[in-house]
């Protein structure tokens, strides 16, 4: 977790702690057991995920559909995921396991296994979706969003999440606005070749996230072409598509 996220967690926690005791009257623990690391929600002293005074769970930057629907909840058959985000979860991982009824003679037969849920993640760096520090998607970024869309096509759609990211040039705001502005594009051009409005999510992280590390370090903030060339990971748009096989 970054220096800017373990700064959010310690807000958070501070802010939750004090009103712990009256939302537990209306709101069901949801405890992770040890075991679990990198959890894809922030989580306090009592591995107890925290929640916001609506019942939304927190995300850390762990956060990912495959990591919330195999994070394990104590007492409960269902991950995580399925109490915090389960418009996001494939039905098949959030519903009860179908139980057979045995009507001797004859002996039942055990229906067909359902078919089981894939999560298909792409990264495209957003120097092939956008041009730099634009929102409009370029017509080689279209192309590749328009095969991205045909295999989408091919599966029993649950959802499709989108998540921008930027690099550093520039202030944390302004990065935060063009990496939400990029996600919506991509959205509206999925949407426009046919995928499911109600089931395309976007979500902007701005520069939060880096993939750079260190790699960059040195050079300064101002926009030239070394630190852009430099900089290139770090903008990019995960596009992850769950659904069945039809």
């Amino acid at each position: 977790m970054n220096r800017k996220l373990m700064v959010a967690a310690l807000v958070v926690c501070a802010a939750f702690g004090a009103t712990n005791g009256a939302r537990a009257q209306s709101l069901p623990s949801i405890t992770v057991p040890p075991a679990s690391t990198n959890t894809p929600y922030l989580l306090d002293s009592q591995r107890m995920i925290v929640r916001n005074s609506t019942g939304e769970c927190w995300r850390t930057g762990y956060w990912s559909v495959e990591l919330a629907q195999s994070t394990p909840v104590e007492g409960s058959e269902f991950p995580a995921g399925c109490i915090c985000d389960k418009p996001l979860m494939p039905k098949a991982v959030c519903e009860p396991k179908p139980v057979a009824v045995v009507t001797p003679p004859p002996e039942p037969v055990a229906p067909p296994p359902a078919p089981v849920p894939t999560s298909q993640k792409v990264t495209i760096p957003a120097d092939a979706l956008f041009q730099f520090d634009k929102s409009a998607l370029s017509a080689s970024g279209k192309e590749k969003l328009t095969d991205f869309a045909e295999k989408v096509k091919t599966l029993n759609l649950e959802a499709v999440v989108a998540v921008g990211h930027t690099d550093r040039i520039g202030s944390e705001a302004y990065n935060q606005k063009l990496s939400e502005r990029r996600a919506q594009s991509v959205k509206d051009f999925l949407v426009g070749q046919g995928v499911p409005a109600d089931r395309v999510y976007i979500e902007g992280r701005g520069e939060s996230q880096p993939v750079t590390g260190t790699d960059c370090q040195g050079k300064d903030n101002s926009k030239n072409k070394k630190l852009i060339e430099c900089l290139a990971p770090d903008r990019r748009v995960i596009i992850e598509a769950v659904g069945s096989p039809r």
